[in-house]
C-alpha cells in the first residue's frame, strides 16, 4: 500500500516536472521565438515608387472667338497637324454678304474723296485768283487809281472763295475719316471672317475632336484639342517622406497600366514645392527620353525613380526597424533578453533593406522577427532552422 502511494506521488510530481517543462520551453512560460540577420556593408541604391497619369506640358484649345455654328471639321483624334493647318471652320452665315457690302461702301467712299480733292483744288485755284485780285485792287486803292468800294469788292470775293476753300477742305476730311470707319469696319469683318478658320497654333497631334459639324460652339470653347508629342510627360504622386531627396535629372522608369510587360526610361523634369497635406504627397513630373506620340493622355502609369547609389553602407533587413515609443531602433539578443537599441536610419530600398548610419556596427545581429511583440528585457531564444 506504501508502495503504491509512494509510486502516485513520484508519477504525480513527474507529470507537474513535464508540465512544468512543457510552459517553460513550449507553453505561455516559453521564450518568444526569434529569427536574427547581421548587419553587414554593402552598396545600397534607393528607389522612389509613385503612380500618376500620362500628360502633355503643352496641349492647346482650338476654338472660335466669336458664337457660331460648326461648318467642318478636318482633324480626328490621332491626326498629326502642321502649324497653321486648318483644323476646322465655322459657317460665316452673312458675313461675307457684309464684306463685300463694306467693300461696295469703301469704293463710294474713295469716290467722294476723289470728288472732294477735285472741289478743294478749284476752290483753292478760285481763292487764289481772287486773293490776287483784291491785292492788287487794295494796291490800286491806295493809289487812288481806283475807288475803295472798287477794292472792298474784290476783298469779298476773296473771302468768299476762302469760305468755298475751308468748306470744300472739311467736306473732303469728312470724306477721309468716313473712308477710315469704313476701314476699321472692313478690318473687324475680316478678323471675324479669319476667327471662322481654326488653324493648329504649333506642330502637334489631336487628343480630342470635341464638335461635329451643325455643332454650335460659344466663343472659347474649344472644337479640337492637340498637345505637343514632344513635352509628353507623366504627373506622379510620391510620398513627401521620400521626395525630399529627389532632385531634377534622376533617372526614372515609366511602367504604362496598358503595357506592365514594358517600360519607359525617363528623367525626372520637375518636383513641386508645395506638398498636400492631406495625402502626404508631393508632384513630382518625370520627362520621358524619347517622346511618345502614340501614348493616351491621362492614362495611368507607375514609375520608379533611382536615386544614386551609396557604397559600403550598413543595412539591415527593412523589417527590423521598428519605432517603439516615438524612437527608430532595433531589437538585439543580449544575453537571452530583447534589447532595445535606437538606430538613425537613412535609405530605404524597395528590396527591403535600410541604410543605417548610426547605432549599429557590421557583424552586428538584431531581430528581423519573433512570434510575439517583443518587450524590453523579454526572454528570448533564437527559432530552430526550417
Amino acid at each position: 500500500m506504501q508502495l503504491k502511494r509512494a509510486a502516485t506521488i513520484a508519477l504525480g510530481v513527474a507529470a507537474a516536472a513535464g508540465l512544468a517543462w512543457f510552459a517553460a520551453t513550449r507553453g505561455p512560460l516559453a521564450p518568444t521565438q526569434v529569427t536574427l540577420a547581421t548587419a553587414g556593408e554593402a552598396t545600397v541604391q534607393a528607389g522612389v515608387f509613385g503612380v500618376g497619369t500620362i500628360e502633355a506640358r503643352f496641349a492647346y484649345a482650338v476654338g472660335p472667338i466669336v458664337a457660331g455654328r460648326v461648318l467642318r471639321v478636318l482633324a480626328d483624334h490621332g491626326d498629326h497637324v502642321r502649324a497653321g493647318q486648318l483644323v476646322a471652320e465655322l459657317d460665316p452665315v452673312d458675313l461675307r454678304e457684309r464684306a463685300a457690302s463694306a467693300d461696295a461702301a469703301i469704293a463710294r467712299a474713295y469716290q467722294s474723296i476723289r470728288s472732294a480733292e477735285a472741289q478743294t483744288r478749284e476752290a483753292g485755284s478760285r481763292h487764289q485768283l481772287a486773293r490776287a485780285n483784291a491785292d492788287r485792287y487794295r494796291d490800286l486803292a491806295a493809289r487812288n487809281f481806283v475807288s475803295r468800294e472798287a477794292a472792298e469788292v474784290r476783298q469779298n470775293e476773296a473771302n468768299v472763295t476762302q469760305a468755298a476753300v475751308d468748306a470744300t477742305g472739311a467736306a473732303l476730311a469728312a470724306a477721309e475719316r468716313d473712308a477710315d470707319r469704313l476701314h476699321a469696319d472692313r478690318r473687324a469683318l475680316d478678323r471675324q471672317l479669319a476667327s471662322l478658320r481654326l488653324v493648329a497654333p504649333v506642330d502637334g497631334v489631336v487628343v480630342g475632336r470635341l464638335a461635329e459639324p451643325g455643332t454650335t460652339v460659344v466663343a472659347g470653347q474649344a472644337v479640337v484639342r492637340l498637345i505637343d508629342p514632344a513635352s509628353v510627360w507623366m504627373r506622379a504622386r510620391v510620398d513627401q517622406a521620400q521626395a525630399g531627396a529627389l532632385t531634377a535629372g534622376l533617372p526614372a522608369t515609366v511602367t504604362l497600366r496598358s503595357a506592365q510587360d514594358a517600360t519607359l526610361a525617363g528623367r525626372v523634369a520637375r518636383i513641386d514645392l508645395q506638398s498636400d497635406a492631406i495625402t502626404e504627397e508631393r508632384i513630382v513630373y518625370v520627362a520621358l527620353a524619347v517622346p511618345a506620340t502614340d501614348l493616351a493622355i491621362g492614362e495611368l502609369a507607375e514609375v520608379l525613380i533611382q536615386r544614386p547609389a551609396v557604397a559600403g553602407a550598413l543595412v539591415v533587413p527593412s523589417a527590423a526597424i521598428k519605432r517603439v515609443d516615438q524612437t527608430t531602433g532595433v531589437w538585439r539578443m543580449v544575453d537571452g533578453r530583447a534589447r532595445f537599441q535606437p538606430v538613425r536610419t537613412g535609405l530605404r530600398t524597395l528590396e527591403g533593406r535600410t541604410q543605417v548610419l548610426e547605432g549599429l556596427s557590421a557583424g552586428d545581429d538584431v531581430i528581423v522577427h519573433s512570434t510575439a511583440q517583443l518587450m524590453d528585457a523579454m526572454r528570448i531564444r533564437l527559432a530552430p532552422p526550417r
